[in-house]
């Protein structure tokens, strides 16, 4: 039985799935709301939906195996029509914090790459400004410790994301560090702050790249444009 959450998360997946079209190559974010995209991908795609994928994590790979989503790569692929993908948080200028699943990177690799990018989330997401959810950054595991410091002197308390008591290593092989900032009023600035210390791989501020935003409340979903 699906909790109130649950059944948004679902109702957002399943309609994003409906901006797919044959002949797409698309972006497949992570998380638990794209697992219920990715499975209705994989039903459309037995009813004859001719798509081809790129997964932004080792999860998100497994799903499509598992339903039957055909993924490719970038060997293959130089521009993706589509990206699907969840997020932590989203203001009110349709600004994002993702990263909460260590697949921050890839992630922003398969949104760079695509024409339009779609944000489905269910309505808990939906913030004022950005900043409740601390901020993921990806770092390099050489020197960790004087990138924090870096970090922390831009005002947050940066924390070390560990898993069953070892550290995380996100899918590059990279640390995260999650960084409490509360409210962050300038999401463009922090992002180029961070971007330019030695040792951080990228952020997880998605700043003026969602084109759309699907937001579930149980089944009701409501459409966000910029």
């Amino acid at each position: 039985m699906l909790n109130e959450a649950d059944i948004g998360k679902k109702a957002v997946g399943e309609e994003a799935a409906k901006y797919v079209k044959s002949g797409m190559k698309i972006g497949l974010g992570s998380g638990s709301t794209v697992y219920w995209m990715v499975k209705k991908l994989g039903e459309l795609v037995q009813q004859g939906l001719d798509v081809e994928g790129i997964p932004s994590s080792n999860q998100t790979a497994d799903w499509a195996r598992e339903f039957g989503v055909p993924l490719t790569n970038f060997s293959k692929v130089d521009q993706l029509d589509l990206t699907i993908d969840g997020a932590d948080e989203v203001d009110e200028n349709l600004q994002l914090i993702k990263g909460g699943g260590g697949a921050l990177f890839r992630e922003k690799v398969i949104a760079m790459a695509a024409k339009e990018l779609i944000i489905i989330v269910d309505k808990s997401k939906l913030v004022k400004h950005l900043g409740e959810f601390p901020l993921s950054v990806e770092v390099l595991p050489f020197g960790w410790e004087v990138t924090e410091k870096k970090i922390a002197l831009l005002g947050c308390q940066p924390t070390l994301r560990k898993k069953d008591q070892e550290i995380f290593v996100s899918d590059n092989g990279n640390y995260i560090l999650d960084c409490a900032f509360g409210e962050i009023m300038d999401p463009k600035k922090l992002h180029e702050q961070l971007k330019l210390i030695v040792g951080v791989v990228e952020t997880g501020l998605f700043v003026d790249m969602a084109n759309e935003v699907i937001v579930g409340n149980g089944n009701e979903i409501e459409v966000i444009s910029q």
